[in-house]
């Protein structure tokens, strides 16, 4: 069976156009043989679309390569952008009603020292670091193992937001 869909390199150029369009403050993906998916922030808020061979065949599309399903997910994007931008939706209004997107995370427990019930993009983990920290310092009440705590959950939460090596900070 030849393939659907064109070069996964163009719809890798595509998802970056989409995501300009929508003005998504950052975002990623990644597929395989078998799957892919694609998450990004919009309006401080994380959006994740996932699919798989296995579910599109499941659902009547006759895809055998990684490659076709990340395609499909691009394209699915570009249509969201399309109605956002005609002014039919709003992206959160859309996807509000889809009970599987976005899935729930799974919050590192550092995240959760810090405050957080959701992975917050890095200028708010900054800004909520500052101010727990002031609060556990020992000259201000706190205690040196909480201070502790609170700086060693940063130093985990800002690998994973992407503040270490090259992001924001």
């Amino acid at each position: 069976m030849a393939k659907q869909y064109a070069d996964a390199s163009s719809y890798e150029a595509k998802l970056e156009k989409v995501m300009q369009r929508f003005g998504a403050d950052k975002y990623d993906y990644n597929w395989d043989r078998f799957s892919c998916w694609v998450e990004f922030w919009y309006k401080g808020q994380l959006y994740r679309f996932e699919h798989s061979i296995e579910n599109a065949q499941a659902h009547g599309s006759n895809v055998k390569y990684g490659s076709d399903v990340f395609a499909q997910v691009v394209l699915t994007l570009e249509d969201i952008a399309r109605m956002t931008e005609r002014g039919i939706y709003e992206l959160q209004t859309w996807v509000a009603g889809l009970k599987a997107l976005p899935k729930p995370q799974n919050i590192p427990d550092c995240f959760k020292v810090l405050g957080f019930d959701i992975i917050p993009e890095p200028k708010e983990l900054k800004k909520r670091y500052r101010q727990v920290i002031k609060a556990a310092h020992p000259d201000t009440g706190g205690t040196d193992d909480y201070f502790l705590t609170i700086q060693n959950a940063y130093n985990e939460a800002e690998k994973i937001v992407g503040l270490k090596g090259g992001g924001d900070g």
